[in-house]
């Protein structure tokens, strides 16, 4: 079950906006909705466009997701922010809700992803071939069980455990794409047995589909603006409700 709800632009730009100036906005954008490119429903691009405010995505994060996305109010600053997302220069910090006690501390999940024929994001390697390293605190698989049949994307995400539910299987878990793979922390997490609690998609375990949402949220991002200066300027999204781990009564 989903608690999105339908949105009007005026009230997405009223409360959701973290930032705006003439050439960026950035927006905490809700879970339920998609950036854009919705085929049989509604997205933030189009709601704004109908209320005559283009809009030009900069990147994507999935409608299941909550959280900071930045859209582009210019061709030039679209350019310019596209160009920083491309070369990997973006910060970007996530916080999710992970299944599976015995998840590790902190680490890397370093698997490559492919688009498999049916157009979904896997692993590009079977699951038994996922190993854990406790030297280098990395998930992995070898080189010669990679799939090269299909073109094949290296994804590297970074995790911290920040809370754990003590009666439970739960963790709150701060996570670091390193690279902007399309999926690529809910794959890399249900691929190495500690879904994202409430994904209907990347779900290993009947577990998750105890909560009404998928627990992924864009929380941090840093960028460079370079009409305000030549520094990162730093944006957080508010945890939504529901991120704090509650035991079964």
């Amino acid at each position: 079950m989903s608690t999105s709800r339908p949105w009007t632009w005026e009230e997405l730009h009223r409360t959701r906006t973290v930032h705006e100036d003439d050439q960026v906005l950035v927006l905490d954008k809700p879970e339920g909705i998609s950036v854009t490119g919705e085929r049989h429903g509604t997205d933030v691009v189009r709601l704004a466009a109908a209320e005559g405010t283009k809009l030009r995505p900069v990147h994507r994060i999935d409608k299941v997701t909550s959280g900071l996305v930045v859209l582009a109010l210019t061709p030039a600053a679209h350019s310019d922010l596209t160009r920083q997302f491309t070369l990997r220069q973006v910060r970007k910090g996530y916080l999710a809700v992970l299944v599976g006690a015995e998840l590790p501390d902190r680490g890397e999940i370093d698997l490559p992803l492919v688009t498999a024929s049916s157009g979904r994001v896997r692993i590009a390697a079977r699951r038994d071939s996922i190993t854990w390293d406790v030297d280098t605190r990395r998930f992995a698989v070898p080189a010669e069980a990679v799939d090269r049949g299909r073109r094949v994307f290296d994804s590297l995400t970074t995790f911290e455990v920040q809370d754990r539910d003590p009666k439970g299987d739960l963790a709150l878990v701060a996570l670091g794409p390193r690279t902007g793979r399309r999926h690529q922390i809910r794959v890399h997490t249900a691929w190495i047995g500690h879904p994202v609690a409430g994904d209907p998609q990347f779900r290993t375990t009947s577990r998750t589909e105890k909560f009404a949402r998928t627990m992924l949220h864009a929380h941090r991002l840093s960028i460079n603006l370079p009409w305000i200066g030549d520094q990162p300027v730093s944006f957080e999204a508010p945890v939504p409700a529901g991120f704090e781990l509650r035991s079964d009564s």
